[in-house]
C-alpha cells in the first residue's frame, strides 16, 4: 500500500507534468524528461495502473470495514434460511415414511400441506433468490440461488395433493398466497442474472439454467391453479356417487334386522365404507390425474438438471468452494441443506407418476390414456358455470352492464381454452411414465403366464373373506375407469391390518370386569337400581342421567370403602377408566343434545380430576363431623385410591353420608346464588357432579335402610362394582351403532380419517361386541342410546 502510494505521488508530481509538456510541445528545449529507456505511452499506462491500484486498495479497506459490520447478521439469516429449509425437508420426509408405513403408495400428504404456516416457512427458505441487496460474486453463491429455485420446484410438487384436503375458501386463500410468492420469486430472480452474463460459457449456462427453473416454477403454478379450479367439480361428482351408494347400503341394512349387530356383519359394513373412503379420497383422485403426473415429471427433471449442473460445476473443485458473499459459511449450509431437499423431496412426486398402475384400464391395455387431446367435461365445468352465471352490477346502465358481461365471457372463454391446453400438455407429459412402464407390464404378464403353465397355479380371488363384489363401492370421477384387482386387494388388506393392529389394544381389565359381574343371562338390574326417582334433587330442574356420570359417582364411593384389598380397588379403577373411553365415545356420537353435551364435558373434567389429583371435585370437603365418630382422621379433602385409605375400621354408612352431605351443600349454595332460576342445559360442572352424587348416595342408603340391612364393606363394594358393570354393558351395546355412525362423515375431506377411526374402534371392541350380542334388548335404536330409556324399558314386566 505504501509503495504504491509513493509511486502514485511520484507519477503525479513528475512524470505526468513532463508527459503533458512533451505532448503540448515536443520541441521545447527547456523540457528535460528522464524516461529511463521507456516511451511515453508505457509510462502513461504505468501511472494509470498505479493510480488504479491505490484506489482499489483504499476502496477495499473501506468496503471491508462496512462488510464486516453488515455480514454479521447475514450469517444468522443464512442459518435461519437453513433451518426453515430443514423443516420443509423433515415434513416431506415424514409424509414419505408415513406413506410407506400405511402402504399407500400414492403418497398422500399429512405433514407437508399448504397453509399459512407452511407458506411462511417456504418464504423464509426462498430468501436467497429474492435477495437483491447482498452482492453474490462467487460461483457457490449463484449456485445457491439455483438450488433454492430447484428446491421450490420440489416443494410445489409435494404440496399438490394437499390442495384436495381443503375446503373452497381455504383453497382460494392458500393458492392465492402461493401465487404471490412464486410471482415475487420470478420477478426478483429475472433481474440479477443478466449482470453476470459475460463472454465465458459458465455465466451463460448459469442464466440458461435459471431461466429453465423459472419456466418450471411458472408451469407448476399453472398446474396447481388448474387443479384448484377442477377440485370443486371432482368433489361434487364423488359426493353424488357416495350418497347414492350410501343410500343403497342403508336400505339394505334396514331390510335385514340387526344387520350390524354381529362382528362379521359389522366388518363387512365398515369395509364398504372403507373402500368408498379410500377410492373417493380427494387426494387419491388428485394424484391419479395427468396434472399430478406432469408435476412429478417436472420435479424429477428439475432434480436431474440440478444434479447435472452440480457435477459440472464441482468437477474442477477438489474441495467445496467458499462463499464470497456476506452470508459467508452459512451459504454452504444453505446449499447442502437445500440440495438434500431437492433429492429427498423428489422421491414422492416421481413415484406418484406411476399411480396410473392402480387402474384396471391400464392393466388391460386400454388406449384411453393415449387419447391425450380429449378433455373431459369436469376439467372446465366450473369455468363454464362462472361464464354462464349472471353478475349483479351496481351500475344501472344497460350498455355498461353489457360491456362487463361480454368482457367476463371473453376472459372466461380464454381461461377455458387455456385450461384445455394445460390439460392436454399435462396428458402428453404424463405419457412418459406410461411408456416407461409398458415393457415391464409385458414382461410381468409373460412371466405370470409361464408360471401358470409350469406350476398349474390359479389366481386366487381377492375377496377371500366374502363373495360380495366390492367393486360396486368404488368411487371414481370417470365412469369408464376401474380399479385393478391388486388395488382392491391392497385396500381390503389395509383394513384388515388396521383391525389387527387395533385388536392388540384390547382392554383386558374391562373384559375381566364384565366377565366377573355380568353373566350370560344377566338382567342388568344395576341400570335401574343405581338411582331412585323417589329422591328429589335440591335443584328445581329435572334431573337427566348420562352413561358416564353415574359410573364416576359409583366409582368414587367404591374406591373409598375401607378394608377392601388394594388389588380389587386398583382393578376396578383401571376397568372404569377403560370403560369410560367407550361411554364418552357413545355419548359424543349418539347423545348430541345440548343438555348431554354439557354433562359430557362435566364428566370428562371430573374424571380427569379423579384420575390425576385423586379428588372428587376441586372443593375440599371438611371431615369435622366425621372426626367426632371416628378416631384420628386428618382434616383433608376426600382422597381416592391407595393413598386415601385408613387402616382402622369405620362404618361405610358414614362415608356414603359424607358424600351425600358434601353434594347437598354444593347444591344448596348454588340454589341460593341463583335464586332457583337455572336451565338444565347450562348447569355448572360442579353442580352436575354434585347432583348425581347426591341422588346415588341417597339411593344406596335408602336401599339398605328400607330392607333393614347392615352395610358390609365387601358386599357394598361388590354391589357397586356390579352396578358399574351393568351400566357399562348397557352403554356398550350401542358400540356397533357408534361405529356405523363414524362411517357417515359428511365432509369429504375428513371421511377417510373418520372411517379409519371406526375401524380402530371395531378392532378394539371386537371381543366386547361378541360378549354383548346376547344383551341387546328389543328396543328402538334411538332409545337405546339413552340410559333413562333403558331404565324405563327394564322396569317393564
Amino acid at each position: 500500500m505504501g509503495s504504491c502510494h509513493h509511486a502514485s505521488d511520484y507519477c503525479l508530481q513528475n512524470i505526468w507534468p513532463a508527459l503533458n509538456a512533451l505532448y503540448r510541445n515536443s520541441s521545447l528545449p527547456d523540457t528535460h524528461v528522464n524516461l529511463t529507456n521507456l516511451d511515453a505511452n508505457s509510462l502513461d499506462n504505468f501511472c494509470r495502473d498505479v493510480n488504479t491500484c491505490e484506489s482499489n486498495l483504499l476502496d477495499s479497506e473501506f468496503n471491508s470495514e462496512i462488510e464486516g459490520e453488515y455480514s454479521s447478521p447475514m450469517v444468522l439469516i443464512g442459518i435461519y434460511i437453513s433451518i426453515a429449509s430443514l423443516f420443509c425437508i423433515l415434513a416431506m420426509a415424514l409424509d414419505l415414511l408415513n406413506s410407506f408405513r400405511i402402504r399407500k403408495f400414492w403418497f398422500p400428504t399429512k405433514y407437508f400441506s399448504l397453509n399459512a404456516a407452511s407458506i411462511t416457512v417456504i418464504a423464509v427458505a426462498m430468501k436467497l433468490p429474492v435477495d437483491l441487496t447482498s452482492p453474490m460474486p462467487g460461483w457457490i453463491d449463484q449456485f445457491g440461488k439455483l438450488g433454492s429455485l430447484a428446491f421450490m420446484c420440489t416443494m410445489m410438487s409435494n404440496l399438490m395433493p394437499s390442495l384436495a384436503s381443503m375446503d373452497n375458501k381455504s383453497l382460494l386463500a392458500n393458492i392465492t398466497a402461493l401465487s404471490i410468492l412464486v410471482i415475487t420469486i420470478r420477478t426478483q430472480v429475472i433481474g440479477p442474472y443478466p449482470d453476470y452474463v459475460g463472454v465465458d460459457i459458465p455465466s451463460m449456462l448459469l442464466v440458461l439454467v435459471a431461466c429453465i427453473y423459472l419456466v418450471m416454477l411458472l408451469f407448476l403454478l399453472i398446474i396447481l391453479i388448474s387443479s384448484s379450479i377442477t377440485l370443486p367439480t371432482t368433489k361434487k361428482i364423488l359426493e353424488i356417487k357416495y350418497q347414492a351408494i350410501s343410500k343403497n347400503i342403508l336400505i339394505h341394512q334396514h331390510q335385514q334386522e340387526n344387520l350390524i349387530s354381529t362382528v362379521e356383519n359389522l366388518r363387512q359394513f365398515v369395509k364398504r365404507y372403507w373402500i368408498m373412503a379410500e377410492t373417493g379420497n380427494p387426494q387419491f383422485v388428485m394424484v391419479s390425474n395427468p396434472l399430478s403426473s406432469a408435476s412429478g415429471i417436472i420435479c424429477g427433471s428439475s432434480m436431474l438438471i440440478y444434479m447435472f449442473f452440480m457435477f459440472l460445476s464441482l468437477k474442477d473443485y477438489p474441495h467445496f468452494p467458499r462463499s464470497r458473499s456476506v452470508y459467508k459459511w452459512s451459504m454452504n449450509a444453505m446449499v447442502v441443506t437445500q440440495s438434500i431437499g431437492v433429492v429427498a423431496g423428489s422421491i414422492a412426486p416421481l413415484l406418484r407418476c406411476f399411480t396410473v398402475l392402480s387402474f384396471k384400464s391400464f392393466a388391460k391395455q386400454n388406449r384411453n390414456y393415449f387419447f391425450v387431446f380429449k378433455v373431459e367435461k369436469y376439467w372446465t365445468q366450473k369455468l363454464s358455470e362462472w361464464k354462464e352465471s349472471r353478475i349483479s352490477f351496481l351500475s344501472s346502465g344497460r350498455r355498461y352492464r353489457a360491456l362487463l358481461h361480454n368482457s367476463k365471457k371473453f376472459i372466461l372463454s380464454f381461461c377455458i381454452g387455456f385450461q384445455k391446453v394445460v390439460v392436454v400438455s399435462c396428458k402428453i407429459i404424463g405419457l412418459l411414465p406410461i411408456v416407461v412402464v409398458i415393457p415391464f407390464v409385458y414382461f410381468s404378464r409373460c412371466f405370470n403366464s409361464v408360471k401358470r403353465m409350469l406350476f398349474n397355479t390359479s389366481t386366487a380371488s381377492s375377496n377371500v373373506e366374502t363373495n360380495e363384489d366390492l367393486s360396486k363401492y368404488v368411487l371414481l370421477v370417470e365412469d369408464n375407469t376401474q380399479l385393478a384387482k391388486r388395488t382392491m386387494k391392497r385396500i381390503s388388506e389395509s383394513m384388515n391390518q388396521l383391525i389387527q393392529k387395533a385388536e392388540r389394544k384390547q382392554h383386558n381389565n374391562l373384559l375381566k370386569l364384565l366377565e366377573e359381574y355380568v353373566g350370560e343371562s344377566a338382567a342388568l338390574n344395576g341400570v335401574v337400581t343405581f338411582d331412585n326417582d323417589q329422591f328429589q334433587s335440591p335443584l328445581p330442574v329435572e334431573h337427566v342421567n348420562s352413561w358416564s356420570l353415574p359410573i364416576i359417582s359409583l366409582t368414587c364411593i367404591a374406591v373409598f370403602i375401607l378394608d377392601i384389598r388394594q388389588a380389587r380397588v386398583d382393578n376396578l379403577f383401571k376397568s372404569v377408566g377403560e370403560g369410560l373411553l367407550y361411554t364418552h365415545l357413545v355419548e359424543e356420537t349418539l347423545n348430541r343434545e345440548s343438555v348431554y353435551v354439557n354433562i359430557r364435558r362435566a364428566t370428562v373434567t371430573l374424571w380427569h380430576e379423579v384420575e390425576e389429583t385423586c379428588k372428587w371435585l376441586e372443593t375440599p370437603l371438611e371431615r369435622s363431623d366425621y372426626e367426632e365418630k371416628n378416631s384420628k382422621i386428618p382434616k383433608d379433602v376426600i382422597r381416592l385410591g391407595s393413598a386415601c385409605k385408613e387402616k382402622n375400621s369405620r362404618d361405610p354408612r358414614d362415608i356414603i353420608n359424607l358424600f351425600a352431605q358434601s353434594a347437598e351443600k354444593i347444591l344448596n349454595e348454588f340454589n341460593k346464588s341463583t335464586n332457583g332460576e337455572m336451565e338444565k342445559e347450562n348447569l355448572p360442572r360442579k353442580v352436575i357432579a354434585a347432583n348425581s352424587m347426591y341422588r346415588i348416595a341417597k339411593t344406596i342408603l335408602h336401599t339398605y335402610e328400607s330392607n333393614d340391612l347392615d352395610i358390609v364393606e365387601d358386599e357394598l363394594f361388590t354391589r357397586l362394582s356390579g352396578m358399574i358393570a351393568d351400566i357399562i354393558v348397557a352403554c356398550l351395546t350401542n358400540i356397533p351403532r357408534a361405529i356405523a355412525m363414524r362411517c357417515h362423515e359428511s365432509a369429504i375431506e375428513k371421511r377417510g380419517a373418520s372411517v379409519a377411526a371406526a375401524i380402530d374402534l371395531l378392532g378394539r371392541t371386537t371381543k366386547i361386541i361378541e360378549k354383548l350380542e346376547r344383551h341387546v334388548p328389543n328396543m328402538d335404536q334411538d332409545k337405546m342410546a339413552h340410559i333413562d330409556e333403558w331404565r324405563i324399558h327394564l322396569r317393564q314386566p
